[in-house]
């Protein structure tokens, strides 16, 4: 194992940290499934002030529908006072094939805007199949996506900065 050998010189290794404090995040949260939504905007939150982000660098926007927030992220992320975003929502499986294209394209909008943006987007949306599953992951026995995603953020922005530094 090379990174056990004493004699190696290892590569460069870029990692983030985790802290915040003067940076600046963008939170676009779905109204769709307002239940599970709320539990992982709380989660999000929390996050990002327990890192040390003031409250007044956290900007909240809330959408109909995941379908949209891909869109807001885009719009939030372009006015330049933001250093990472966080795409929050919950779409559950139903009995038609719309949650497959929703959650196709909410997955890839936010790639697309993490691209356009140079920019972290954490991705915090739920694609679950029942209610359960959903809330179990904004902060059940699966824990808080929401919190997650906030600390992805959080890690991604200092090694996006590294990155271009």
């Amino acid at each position: 194992d090379i990174l056990q050998h004493p004699m190696t010189t290892l590569p460069s290794e870029i990692a983030g940290s985790f802290l915040g404090q003067s940076l600046r995040f963008g939170v676009v949260a779905a109204r769709f499934n307002e239940t599970f939504v709320n539990q992982l905007l709380s989660g999000a939150l929390d996050c990002l002030v327990r890192h040390g982000v003031a409250a007044s660098n956290i900007t909240v926007v809330r959408v109909p529908g995941a379908f949209e927030v891909p869109g807001a992220l885009l719009e939030l992320g372009q006015r330049g006072e933001v250093d990472g975003l966080v795409a929050l929502g919950a779409v559950i499986r139903g009995e038609t094939p719309h949650f497959d294209f929703i959650c196709s394209a909410c997955a890839s909008g936010c790639q697309s805007v993490s691209q356009q943006l140079r920019m972290p987007v954490a991705f915090g949306i739920l694609t679950c199949d029942t209610p359960e599953q959903a809330a179990a992951r904004s902060g059940g026995k699966a824990g808080n996506k929401g919190a997650e995603a906030a600390l992805a953020a959080l890690e991604m922005v200092d090694v996006y900065r590294q990155l271009k530094s």
